[in-house]
């Protein structure tokens, strides 16, 4: 069995954007807020996870910063010692104004997801007006010392994937580590983009073609199957996760949580959990142990990709 060292736990099922590839074109209903864990649940959960080898967490969504009071959920989580990095994938809009408070309460970084640096076509991509907004919070990011930030950056044929070089380009005047993502079916959208998917084997050669060349790989903060280079003269980094063209199986070291307790072991397992119903009907520690370890335990090596799409929309479980 992998080492599971890792958790993604998502704080709510709501955001801000409605991204083309993500959100589901007719999400029937969202969570209330009977139906979610709630910041109290959520550390405790956390802390028993930690009993197991849970070292890192990321907080994810939905988008995690419209979450009423995310900051005193950071200080709730950073206060599990066994916990040695708390991070948060997020995609930006709200940071500007709460980077350095969720410094402060200790985030030790974020990764921000943007396929566009051009502001109208933002606005297409996303279905809001704020490539701006995601600027700032960028630029906050940096200033507050949320190290290292990235940029998580999903191509598609027709779209975006013109933008390779400008997105380059970022990483020899900020100490970014901009990140490019395969894009794969993660919900009921996937026929209508699978015709545009473009692989890293492709990114990087435009790359190579461009700037001459990128190093080897390279060690980097953070968590999963990404591959990291440099290109000559840059500040910042470039990474690669080959999520459609790869099988990582065999490196997968996570677990994910979405905001109702659902435990999923693998995305695309047909096994899924609930920890929630017992946490609200007041098990002992004792008992959510040993539920924990099971969980564990029932994480597959493997799973085919060709299976069919996840069991869980990622527009809630933030990936």
């Amino acid at each position: 069995m992998n080492k599971i060292n890792y958790l993604r736990l998502s704080v709510t099922d709501r955001c801000n954007l409605n991204c083309i590839y993500c959100n589901p074109s007719k999400k029937e209903r969202f969570l209330t807020k009977k139906e979610m864990l709630s910041f109290e649940d959520i550390a405790r959960i956390t802390k028993l996870f930690t009993l197991f080898g849970i070292k890192k967490l990321r907080i994810t969504g939905g988008e995690p910063l419209i979450k009423k009071d995310i900051v005193t959920l950071i200080g709730m989580l950073r206060e599990i010692d066994s916990l040695d990095e708390l991070s948060m994938t997020t995609n930006g809009m709200n940071l500007a104004h709460m980077a350095k408070a969720l410094k402060a309460a200790g985030l030790d970084r974020v990764n921000i997801s943007l396929d566009t640096l051009k502001a109208e076509r933002f606005e297409k991509i996303t279905g809001k007006d704020g490539f701006r907004d995601v600027w700032n919070g960028i630029m906050a990011s940096l200033d507050a010392g949320l190290n290292p930030t990235k940029l998580n950056v999903i191509l598609l044929k027709g779209i975006n994937d013109d933008e390779i070089e400008d997105f380059i380009d970022l990483i020899f005047e900020y100490p970014l580590i901009v990140r490019f993502i395969e894009y794969f079916p993660t919900n009921r959208r996937l026929d209508e983009y699978s015709d545009r998917i473009i692989t890293n084997d492709t990114v990087k050669k435009r790359i190579m073609h461009t700037y001459g060349g990128i190093d080897e790989g390279r060690e980097i903060i953070g968590n999963g199957p990404a591959e990291y280079h440099t290109v000559k003269g840059a500040v910042g980094t470039v990474g690669f996760i080959s999520s459609f063209s790869t099988d990582f199986c065999s490196e997968c070291n996570r677990i994910r949580i979405d905001s109702s307790g659902r435990i999923y072991p693998c995305l695309f397992s047909d096994e899924v959990y609930n920890i929630r119903d017992l946490v609200k009907k007041g098990a002992s520690d004792e008992v959510l142990v040993e539920y924990i370890k099971g969980v564990i335990n029932e994480k597959p090596l493997h799973i085919k990709k060709n299976k069919g799409v996840p069991k869980v929309e990622m527009s809630s479980m933030g990936g």
